[in-house]
């Protein structure tokens, strides 16, 4: 049986960062990303809570799993699997995020706008193992690409982002012209994992 109470944990803790006691208000962007990678380090560091429907690879493309959105839509968390060789578009993400990787390899290379009509400048790149965690914010430019950085099996990584993602008008980008166009990216699954069902664990505490 998967951990759920694992998840739900992060789920909480997350939560709680927003608990400034101003209702909607959000926190310091900085503050945020730092207390929350300890979270989604934590998350990721054992891999026992996700559940194989959002863990399902597609033979052509990346998939986008929804985890959980915040009610108020302050984050959402999502694990996107990776084939062998597939990849993003170089997009922005038009709020912060963080990546953490659950299972294999990601490779990521950041660009950053020039001038209207003008290629984008290349970037860092890296290759994130498993444990590793990524931080964006557009602040600091958030445009890049990312990779799965094993030729022969799947990668899985756990994202928080600072909306409901899968609804957010963002930018997918041309880097040898610069040319943007607008896309949103949904998800790949009109379902959500049911982490929130706990009868199995309170009826077996009864027979105890």
């Amino acid at each position: 049986m998967k951990n759920h109470q694992r998840f739900r944990t992060f789920v909480a803790d997350f939560t709680r960062l927003f608990d400034t006691g101003a209702g909607t208000a959000i926190p310091d962007e900085d503050l945020l990303l730092d207390r929350g990678a300890v979270l989604l380090a934590r998350l990721i560091g054992t891999d026992d809570w996700l559940p194989e429907e959002a863990a399902r690879t597609h033979p052509k493309y990346y998939q986008q799993y929804l985890l959980h959105c915040d009610a108020l839509e302050r984050f959402s968390v999502v694990s996107f699997v990776w084939g062998p060789g597939q990849r993003t578009p170089v997009h922005d993400h038009c709020t912060w995020g963080m990546v953490g990787v659950l299972r294999g390899a990601e490779h990521s290379r950041r660009y950053a706008r020039a001038g209207a009509g003008e290629p984008l400048i290349v970037g860092d790149s890296q290759r994130l193992e498993q444990g590793h965690i990524d931080l964006l914010s557009p602040r600091e430019g958030d445009i890049h690409e990312v990779s799965n950085a094993l030729p022969d099996r799947p990668s899985i990584s756990i994202h928080v982002y600072g909306a409901n993602i899968g609804g957010v008008r963002r930018h997918a980008y041309e880097p040898e012209t610069g040319v943007e166009k607008p896309f949103v990216s949904g998800y790949s699954s009109a379902q959500i994992p049911n982490f929130w069902d706990r009868s199995e664990e309170v009826r077996a505490a009864l027979v105890r």
